[in-house]
C-alpha cells in the first residue's frame, strides 16, 4: 500500500525544478501521448455528442454562470457553504471552521497521476491543490495544508492561469483538490479561465461533506465528481471530523445529487469527461463502514457506479491518540473491503 497521492504529489512539486509548494508557483506536466485504445462508453443512456465539451462554457456564454457566482459570493457573508454552517461574514474578514475569511490559498499545482486512471490518463490531471479544509478530520494525511493552512495567498487570475497553464501543457482536465470552502472564489477564477480558453473538464475533489444548495448551483459547472465516502456511522464520524454527526446525512445528500447531475463516469477511448466516482478509504477495523456503505451505492446509485475503495491509510496528524487509526490498513482489511463490493454486486470497482 503506498502512500496518499497528495502528500506525494507536493513532495515531488518540492523536488521539480520550477514547481513549489509553498514559495512560488510552477507547473510541469509529462509530455508523454500514449495512444488509448480502451473504448467504454457509460450506460447512461445519454446523447454522447456532447463529448469532451464542458458544460460550464454554455452557462457562461448564457449569463447563467455569472447569476450563480455572485449567489455564491452573498453566502459568504453569512457563510453557510458547508454544512457546518457557521454563519461568519467571511467578506468582512470573520473566520469560521475553515479558517478562511476572504482570501484564500493554494498549497501547490500540476498533473497528478494519483487519479482515476480514466481521470489522469497518459498526460495528468491538472490538479490545484488547496489550503484549509471544513472537515477537518483527526487522522488527515494533508494536515500541513488542510488544517495548517500551509499555501500562498494566490488571487483569482492567478489561479486562472494556472488552469490554462495545465491545458496548455497537455492535462486532460483541470481539477480543484477540497474546494467546498473556497467555491465562489473558484466559480470566479474559473470564469476568467473561460475568457482565457479554457475547454477541458472540470473535476471537483472533495471530502464530501457538501451543502446541498450548493452542489445544486454546481450544476452544469463541474464535469467530473471524485467525492470522498468516508464514514457510515454518524457516531464515528462526529469523533473522528472535530465534530460533524451530520456527516454521513450530509455527504449521502450531496453524492446522489452529484450522481442526478453527471451520471455514471463516462469513458470514451480511455479517458473520462464527465461523471461520478465514489472514494472511500479504508480504515483499521472497518472504521468508515465499507460493508454499509458498498450497499449503500448499490441501491442509491447502481451496480454500475465507478467506485475507487483506497488502501493507503496511515496513522497521520493525531491518529496516534485515537486506536485503532494509530496503525495502517492491513492488507486484509483492505481484501475484506473489496470482496465486500464484490458481493454487493459492484461492477466497477478498483
Amino acid at each position: 500500500m503506498t502512500e496518499p497521492t497528495r502528500r506525494k504529489f507536493i513532495q515531488t512539486c518540492l523536488a521539480t525544478a520550477g514547481v513549489a509548494a509553498l514559495g512560488g508557483f510552477g507547473c510541469t506536466c509529462s509530455s508523454a501521448r500514449t495512444n488509448t485504445s480502451r473504448t467504454d462508453d457509460s450506460a447512461n443512456g445519454e446523447n454522447n455528442n456532447d463529448i469532451g465539451i464542458p458544460r460550464y462554457l454554455e452557462l457562461e456564454r448564457s449569463g447563467e454562470l455569472e447569476r450563480r457566482e455572485n449567489i455564491l459570493w452573498a453566502k459568504l457573508e453569512r457563510c453557510d457553504l458547508c454544512p457546518r454552517l457557521c454563519h461568519v461574514n467571511r467578506l468582512a474578514g470573520e473566520r469560521g471552521a475553515c479558517g478562511v475569511a476572504d482570501t484564500f490559498r493554494v498549497a501547490s499545482f500540476g498533473p497528478d497521476f494519483g487519479n482515476e486512471q480514466p481521470i489522469h490518463g497518459t498526460r495528468g490531471s491538472g490538479s490545484v491543490f488547496l489550503s484549509n479544509c471544513s472537515l477537518l478530520c483527526i487522522f488527515c494525511q494533508n494536515w500541513e495544508t488542510n488544517h495548517r493552512g500551509d499555501g500562498r495567498q494566490t488571487s483569482h487570475a492567478e489561479l486562472a492561469n494556472m488552469l490554462l497553464n495545465m491545458q496548455r501543457r497537455g492535462c486532460h482536465n483541470v481539477s480543484f483538490i477540497t474546494p467546498t470552502h473556497l467555491v465562489p472564489h473558484l466559480v470566479k477564477a474559473l470564469r476568467i479561465a473561460i475568457a482565457g480558453g479554457l475547454n477541458v473538464p472540470l473535476c471537483y475533489n472533495t471530502g464530501g461533506y457538501e451543502s446541498l444548495e450548493v452542489v445544486k448551483l454546481l450544476d452544469g459547472v463541474v464535469d467530473i465528481y471524485q467525492p470522498d465516502c468516508k464514514f457510515q456511522d454518524s457516531t464515528i464520524a462526529a469523533r473522528f471530523t472535530q465534530g460533524a454527526p451530520d456527516y454521513v446525512f450530509h455527504t449521502a445528500a450531496a453524492i446522489k445529487e452529484m450522481h442526478r447531475q453527471v451520471g455514471n463516469l463516462r469513458i470514451t477511448n480511455g479517458l473520462a469527461d464527465r461523471g461520478l466516482v465514489v472514494r472511500h478509504l479504508v480504515m483499521p477495523e472497518n472504521l468508515g463502514g465499507a460493508d454499509r456503505l458498498v450497499r449503500w451505492i448499490v441501491d442509491e446509485l447502481g451496480t454500475d457506479t465507478h467506485v475507487n475503495i483506497m488502501g493507503q491509510y496511515w496513522p497521520a496528524f493525531r491518529a496516534n491518540e485515537f486506536p485503532p487509526l494509530d496503525r495502517r490498513t492491513t492488507r486484509a482489511e483492505y481484501s475484506q473491503a473489496m470482496a465486500w463490493a464484490r458481493e454487493a454486486g459492484l461492477h466497477n470497482f478498483h
